[in-house]
């Protein structure tokens, strides 16, 4: 780096990357109004782009992996160039998707199992479920845009397939990839001559020269490196917003050693490098965990990533993998960074993933390759197609289909209701359910990768481009569908407070209750808040528990036990991602006190104020979430919201590690978790722009506060202010 350069220090440039972010998120919200999902990292563009889509299908629209990467080239050689004068690379992205192409015709929708799904409150199918599997990037990093390509014409001229289309459409797409890195390398050249500042005219031809080499060869140093990732994540968005880098830190490491040894690369550098890259977006990584073998893979970059977090704070999704072998110094270093920043990394708990995901026959060194590159997920990278956190099921309709079976059986044969009876019918309506989802797997497996083929992860696994077959249709080795069920305390709350007010206390009969949920509680709040006082799920002991317990493990067998009609595998999990007031607005009230239309409970975790006098709080959720896992491999994330002022007197960052710690050898599977003071979180939800900069983990991804719904915000809210009480 030169002398001039050192006039403008690295801190300074990633502070100018971070007023940048703000000011595109403020812009972002006057276009969009809220943004309830990944903090993604394009960037606003007013200049119209020159592209006229090129359908094949009677309702306007291209389908196929051809026409995909036709389309995808074509895209790229006019979409717009994007140069930070103080970021160390090149790139951005205006918009998700490309136009013209994406999603599936009307012929091919699953209208046959809409009726199901609909009864059930299944919102997320996962039919037609993009990108969620996880990408070998060391694939890319030994190759480069130019040795893929090299490797899909090899691949296409040896299996002389009867329909190129895989290897054509690929082709195209690698083609337009480089074309546009190209277009960056010219821009950023002129854009240097025409600079007077000469550090930032220096920084120009460093990128400019960077490029150059990148058009065709791999990445030879750290910053190349970054920049090679930044490229993937900007295309990985546009097709359909894709999100998983995988091991940042281990894929980064030959090159920063490499570098260090020669002379050409600082600490402060590398920071400032991987600072870039997380303003170019806010794709899902992870540092530390185990490797193979079981040893730390903690190095220095794995420092760098939580200090390039900590400077330019702003939303980041990465996780910490926590084992028992894990350098104490990481852990602190990522803990004292919550608590000065109010949130930071997600801590995936390596105990229950790896052991989990083991108990499917897989060996335990396979399980201890999957790498968090989701909201609440894990994948092998570039073997595994697991379509993770897109499929939703709903485990609070089947019980409000199960009451209602057995109030009318009363109705019909004056037979009093049961327990035995409720969970029986509970059963057979969740049974349905399931079965609705696996045949809906089934579907999306047989019709995907003829509408919307992963052409962009493709490249990146292992198989695809040897096979030329998309990663949904055999071009790998391990298939694990997954899914999720949600509502979790609403359920067992629900179960308890029959059990406890009607079977064993006589306070009213079945039908009364039936009566108080059809009117919604209407005049009788007394009622109301005596189903919802008893011991509930999270309290400890409890007969809540017991029946969360029991939820749990009969999903878990349902999804589990049975492949899905065609032969692939389920994997069950328990989350709800921020869903909660959507899936919540279609139900009627329940017995656990909820109003109609209220939200119902998040992933696995009891409601807020489930432990009265709040003391424990956060330990006694962390046992529950634990005890309800499924243990396949799948997550229950555990979401913590604690005040940072009752954070420092329960033991501050201490207690904090203590209890990340406790939770993985309990066997759980992920920590959410915000550390941040409610007077100001109270003043930013009653005024978004009082704290701009506020950042909050909302679930497994984190986002500025201010972009948030009301809802969004206010389950955040809730949750404080009863970790708070």
């Amino acid at each position: 780096m030169t002398d001039t350069m050192a006039a403008i220090s690295y801190q300074e440039r990633i502070q100018a990357l971070r007023r940048t972010k703000i000011e595109h998120t403020r812009e972002k919200l006057r276009r969009r109004g809220t943004l309830d999902i990944d903090d993604h990292g394009w960037v606003p563009w007013d200049e119209p782009i020159p592209f006229t889509p090129m359908p094949n299908h009677p309702d306007g629209k291209a389908y196929g992996i051809r026409a995909i990467g036709e389309h995808f080239r074509a895209w790229l050689q006019v979409h717009p160039v994007y140069i930070h004068p103080h970021s160390a690379l090149a790139g951005a992205w205006v918009q998700v998707g490309i136009p013209g192409v994406g999603g599936w015709p009307e012929e091919a929708r699953a209208d046959h199992l809409q009726p199901i799904f609909e009864k059930y409150n299944v919102l997320m199918p996962g039919i037609g479920g993009m990108n969620h599997i996880g990408p070998d990037m060391q694939i890319g990093l030994d190759l480069g845009w130019g040795g893929l390509l090299a490797k899909l014409r090899r691949y296409h001229k040896l299996n002389q397939p009867t329909d190129p289309a895989f290897y054509e459409g690929e082709e195209a797409f690698v083609e337009g990839v480089q074309v546009w890195i190209g277009q960056h390398a010219h821009d950023a050249r002129q854009l240097a001559a025409q600079t007077a500042d000469p550090q930032i005219r220096e920084n120009l031809l460093q990128i400019a020269q960077m490029n150059e080499w990148l058009v065709e060869g791999p990445p030879r140093t750290f910053r190349e490196a970054c920049q090679f990732l930044a490229w993937f994540q900007s295309v990985d968005r546009m097709w359909a917003a894709g999100g998983g880098l995988g091991q940042i830190d281990e894929l980064l490491r030959p090159f920063y050693e490499a570098d260090v040894a020669a002379g050409r690369l600082c600490d402060e550098e590398a920071v400032w490098c991987l600072a870039s890259l997380f303003f170019n977006d806010t794709h899902y990584s992870q540092i530390g965990g185990p490797a193979t073998d079981g040893h730390d893979l903690t190095c220095p970059v794995s420092f760098m990533v939580l200090e390039a977090m900590h400077q330019l704070h702003i939303p980041i999704n990465m996780a910490l993998r926590v084992h028992d072998d894990l350098d104490p110094s990481l852990l602190h270093q990522a803990v004292t960074n919550l608590f000065a920043d109010g949130t930071g990394v997600s801590y995936a708990c390596a105990k229950g993933l790896d052991e989990g995901f083991a108990r499917n026959g897989y060996p335990i060194q396979l399980a201890r390759m999957r790498a968090k590159v989701g909201c609440n997920w894990t994948a092998l990278p570039g073997v595994e197609y697991c379509l993770q956190d897109v499929t939703r099921q709903c485990l609070v309709a089947p019980f409000q289909h199960a009451f209602n079976d057995v109030i009318r059986h009363e109705q019909s044969s004056g037979e009093a209701p049961t327990m035995d009876r409720l969970w029986t019918r509970y059963l057979h309506h969740l049974a349905v359910g399931v079965d609705a989802l696996k045949r809906g797997k089934d579907w999306h497996m047989e019709h995907h990768s003829r509408y919307t083929a992963e052409i962009v992860l493709n490249l990146f696994m292992h198989g695809t481009v040897e096979r030329g077959l998309d990663v949904a249709e055999g071009g790998v080795d391990i298939y694990n569908l997954t899914v999720d069920g949600l509502g979790t305390a609403t359920v067992a709350d629900s179960f308890a407070a029959i059990e406890q007010r009607i079977v064993h206390e006589s306070r009213m009969s079945w039908q009364e209750l039936a009566e108080q949920l059809e009117n919604d509680w209407e005049n009788a709040e007394d009622i109301r808040l005596m189903m919802k006082s008893i011991a509930r799920f999270g309290t400890g002991g409890s007969r809540a528990d017991y029946w969360a317990l029991r939820i749990s493990e009969a999903y878990s067998d349902l999804v589990r036990s049975t492949p899905t009609p065609n032969g692939f595998r389920l994997l069950p999990g328990l989350f709800s991602h921020g869903t909660v007031n959507h899936f919540g607005a279609k139900l009627s009230a329940t017995p656990n006190g909820r109003r109609s239309g209220d939200p119902i409970s998040h992933n696995a975790n009891p409601d807020p104020g489930f432990l009265p006098g709040g003391g424990g709080a956060p330990t006694a959720k962390s046992t529950a979430v634990a005890m309800v896992q499924p243990r396949w491999g799948n997550t229950t994330p555990l979401q913590l919201d604690l005040d940072s002022s009752l954070a420092h007197t329960i033991g501050g960052i201490d207690s904090v590690i203590a209890l990340i710690k406790a939770h993985n050898e309990l066997g759980g599977t992920l920590i959410n978790l915000n550390v941040i003071s409610k007077e100001q979180l109270l003043e930013a939800h009653e005024d978004p722009e009082a704290h701009p900069d506020l950042v909050v983990r909302v679930t497994g991804y984190s986002a500025y506060f201010r972009s948030l719904s009301k809802e969004y915000r206010q389950q955040v809210v809730n949750r404080i202010l009863a970790e708070s009480a």
